[in-house]
């Protein structure tokens, strides 16, 4: 786990490898937007605009979420929750966000939605695969504890490690998956405050460091969940590009199903919303909700619902603009 790669010089500053993995995937993202728009866009400055407002959107939209998500954590301190250099973003605020501000800007431009909402949902897939890479990094977005040979064991204080240490109730977990002794808990700072909570490592002795890096202490094995829908974004992407392939160039042929414009995109919602919805399962960081699925389970139904409706109505619905056949005759 790395949520830090280094130190800017000269300041205080970090740079987070969950914000650099989204900034990475963004690069990708626009080399395969503007590879694929080739023949659809009168001027690649428009991509380029267009990625950089999304990019800002999709900041701002990941943050928004994350606080919402989590502001019990923001309470008393409010200012904290422009301080996004401190780590805090949730990759699906950051996508909805984008996409808007991207249906906004080709509108405003007169430039071909439905055609840009195809390759935008391509591109999204590389994307989220980095993404997910960075979430790996950070330590969020864990997966529950597992017995398989390819389980991961995330270090002392991790996001994982406290979720094993600590009840859950919002998980319907009453008792702690890996108990520790009472004297891993309650310490003083620097200032003489007492907290109650995990001690910080470099407050444990070095008999408690040597158990929980390799004794009985150490963090149970979980699931790379982060690893795993890395890997469902590439195999997305795949099937996305299949599935736009079959009209791009107006080659498709008249009696093909949902071969138009638009399709493609609503086409992300329900293949994504499905992977997403199952991957949730063996996920162990989201809190139930009234329905018994969790937040992002819920999410997930909207999304399919929608996709749904985005297919039927862009297949039914003609698009203003076409696609420009660059096929020689």
């Amino acid at each position: 786990m790395h949520p830090e790669f280094f130190t800017i010089p000269f300041t205080t500053l970090t740079v987070k490898s969950y914000g650099l993995m989204m900034v990475i995937g963004f690069l990708c993202a626009v080399f395969l937007i503007r590879k694929l728009s080739k023949n659809i866009t009168p001027d690649p400055q428009y991509i380029i605009n267009a990625a950089l407002y999304s990019l800002i959107a999709g900041v701002f939209g990941a943050r928004l979420f994350y606080v919402v998500h989590y502001f019990d954590n923001f309470k008393g301190d409010l200012l904290s929750v422009f301080a996004i250099w401190q780590g805090g973003l949730e990759l699906l605020g950051g996508v909805f966000s984008a996409i808007t501000v991207i249906i906004l800007y080709m509108r405003y431009h007169k430039l071909p939605i439905r055609q840009y909402l195809d390759i935008l949902a391509v591109a999204l897939m590389i994307a989220l695969a980095f993404g997910r890479i960075g979430c790996f990094l950070n330590g969020c977005c864990y997966g529950k504890p597992t017995g398989t040979s390819w389980g991961i064991q995330f270090p002392y204080d991790s996001y994982a490690y406290r979720s094993q240490v600590f009840a859950d109730p919002d998980r319907n977990r009453l008792e702690p998956q890996l108990k520790l002794p009472d004297d891993f808990f309650g310490y003083y700072d620097e200032a003489g405050n007492y907290y109650r909570g995990l001690k910080p490592y470099d407050k444990l002795t070095e008999q408690q460091k040597d158990q929980v890096d390799n004794g009985p202490y150490q963090c149970l094995p979980v699931h790379p969940t982060q690893l795993y829908s890395s890997l469902n974004a590439v195999v997305l992407c795949g099937v996305l590009w299949f599935f736009w392939h079959r009209y791009e160039g107006q080659n498709c042929k008249p009696k093909k199903y949902f071969a138009k414009p638009g399709c493609t995109f609503g086409f992300m919602f329900v293949v994504y919303g499905i992977t997403r919805f199952f991957i949730e399962f063996i996920r162990d960081d989201n809190p139930y909700e009234f329905d018994g699925f969790t937040v992002s389970q819920n999410m997930a139904i909207g999304m399919i619902i929608l996709g749904f409706a985005l297919m039927v109505a862009f297949h039914l619905i003609e698009p203003k603009m076409r696609i420009r056949n660059t096929t020689k005759k």
